[in-house]
């Protein structure tokens, strides 16, 4: 009996599986834990840009309003409306944060080291078409605010749930696309051979028409300002979470939040040259935590300072402006690259 116990737990018992949980563990939690310093980071910048303080009350500097805020939802009553779909509204904004945080379970945020004769890189999985996999489960988030929609019984949320499958249909391409430029640069979809490629030049510098594409694009996939038409307060009071309550109401915003860290690390890999320091005498992971925060203040200074646009605009740009233009950047390094 014991040994058919131990030839169970054996494959738990060997040092690659406690390594991967440890890392999947440590994964979680910190994106889970980034969180809320994003959200105090988020107020006290616009706060800025708008020339207002910010918070300021709870904590020096405002610091545990975040935390505040939290308690707060954590404790609230959920309300369900008696029409909606139980099961689908329960499901839905569970569905948006888990895909939030596998998605970054292939992304690279360092090289690899040794501790007792064990290599452990600083990524959860080094997966060959790790770029494929991000592209696929960050699609599959859009089935949460989709489900939120039609489970709400409530049309605001039906709205905002098809506006945020319309808009991630066409910006998924442009996005995609001008992905495939540096692709076809390297002729790797593994992350961590793109950032090995940009050890003397990041690829911002190459592809600069590509770099623009794809963090716009990135921008609409995480419903940002200014795409943020499925939650437009002022036409859909919230759009698909318009009848979420208490911590239902929070998982939507940790899973957008955890988007915007995924894709300003998806942006620091492909373009900005991952963890390479090009002679700044820093550690690796610091320069590319350093990168990712640059990109996240930039997410919200655009928030704070570009109005909302238009739906049918939205999709003119998407379809009539971004497509065209990423399919002539492809074509041309494609040409280039030939030749």
């Amino acid at each position: 009996m014991w040994d058919d116990v131990l030839q169970f737990i054996d494959p738990a018992l060997q040092p690659e599986f406690i390594i991967g949980t440890v890392k999947a563990v440590v994964i979680a939690v910190g994106l889970l834990s980034v969180v809320p310093g994003l959200v105090w980071l988020e107020r006290r910048l616009m706060g800025r840009f708008q020339v207002r303080l910010g918070p300021n009350r709870v904590g020096p500097l405002g610091l545990g309003q975040p935390f505040a805020d939290s308690i707060k939802l954590l404790f609230k009553e959920s309300i369900i409306q008696s029409s909606a779909d139980k099961f689908l509204y329960h499901l839905a904004p569970a569905v948006v944060v888990f895909t939030a945080i596998v998605t970054f379970a292939v992304i690279p945020f360092g090289g690899s080291f040794t501790v007792f004769e064990q290599e452990i890189g600083l990524w959860g999985a080094n997966v060959n078409s790790g770029i494929l996999f991000v592209f696929a489960i960050s699609g599959m988030g859009i089935y949460g605010m989709v489900l939120a929609g039609l489970a709400s019984n409530n049309k605001y949320s039906l709205m905002g749930g098809l506006r945020s499958s319309a808009q991630m249909i066409s910006y998924e391409l442009a996005l995609g696309l001008s992905a495939l430029s540096v692709i076809v640069l390297t002729g790797s979809l593994n992350l961590i051979d793109l950032v090995e490629s940009q050890k003397n030049l990041p690829y911002i510098l190459v592809q600069p028409l590509a770099f623009l594409l794809f963090f716009v694009a990135g921008i609409a996939e995480t419903n940002r300002a200014p795409f943020d038409l499925p939650e437009a307060e002022q036409e859909l009071v919230a759009g698909f979470h318009t009848e979420y309550t208490g911590m239902k109401f929070a998982m939507f915003f940790m899973g957008e939040y955890v988007n915007m860290v995924t894709m300003s690390a998806l942006v620091t890999l492909l373009f900005l040259g991952g963890w390479n320091t090009y002679g700044i005498p820093v550690w690796p992971i610091i320069a590319f935590s350093g990168k990712v925060f640059f990109l996240l203040c930039v997410f919200i200074w655009l928030r704070s300072t570009f109005p909302r646009l238009r739906y049918d605009r939205l999709m003119t740009f998407g379809w009539k402006v971004l497509l065209p233009l990423c399919l002539l950047n492809l074509l041309i390094t494609a040409v280039i690259k030939v030749l």
